[in-house]
């Protein structure tokens, strides 16, 4: 597959193989080093568009005369952010938190060309859970899936645990595809 001329502002392996699929290599992947901490009151869809634009302009910055494309995943549960669970005793919470409940997965992908413009995009999936039983929580715990990733891993297990899913299964994985490549075809990377 050839190497397209973009660098993509992330460690994600979901998101490099969620490009690979449709076509799209990055020449460059690196990581955005920025505090993803929430401002005071802020929502979870003005959160996600923040993050994507500010690692784009960080990787961008340091990176000149570059495409940069970035993007931001978080989980919510009404106005409530979900951030990476950094314990198992935290990741149960939002297992129960989730448990029987209608949540969103916002994406936001922000790309930068090479003359500095800006272009981005923003996708929100509605997903019903089923009703967890104990069994079922202390197993996906125990699992280890959500270890890395924002809320939950959908690709793995969770998926037996979704009832409903409205909207893009790529942007809960980490990137909405339809709304990136139309990004990079906009920035002439075909």
């Amino acid at each position: 597959m050839p190497v397209k001329d973009f660098i993509l502002a992330s460690s994600s392996p979901q998101r490099r193989q969620l490009l690979e699929q449709i076509g799209y290599v990055p020449k460059k992947t690196i990581p955005a080093d920025i505090d993803e901490s929430c401002l005071k009151y802020e929502r979870p869809l003005p959160y996600v568009k923040r993050m994507a634009l500010e690692k784009a302009k960080k990787v961008a910055a340091d990176n000149p005369g570059e495409n940069v494309l970035a993007c931001d995943t978080v989980v919510a549960a009404g106005l409530r952010i979900i951030h990476k669970s950094k314990t198992a005793a935290e990741q149960e919470a939002v297992m129960r938190l989730l448990s029987g409940r209608n949540h969103k997965v916002i994406s936001a992908v922000c790309l930068i060309d090479k003359n500095g413009k800006i272009s981005s995009r923003c996708v929100t999936t509605r997903i019903s859970m089923k009703r967890l039983n104990e069994e079922e929580i202390k197993n996906y715990i125990a699992g280890g899936e959500w270890v890395g990733v924002c809320g939950y891993k959908i690709e793995g297990e969770l998926a037996g645990f979704v009832k409903n899913i409205v909207g893009s299964y790529s942007g809960v994985v980490g990137l909405p595809l339809y709304e990136t490549r139309n990004l990079l075809i906009g920035a002439g990377i075909k």
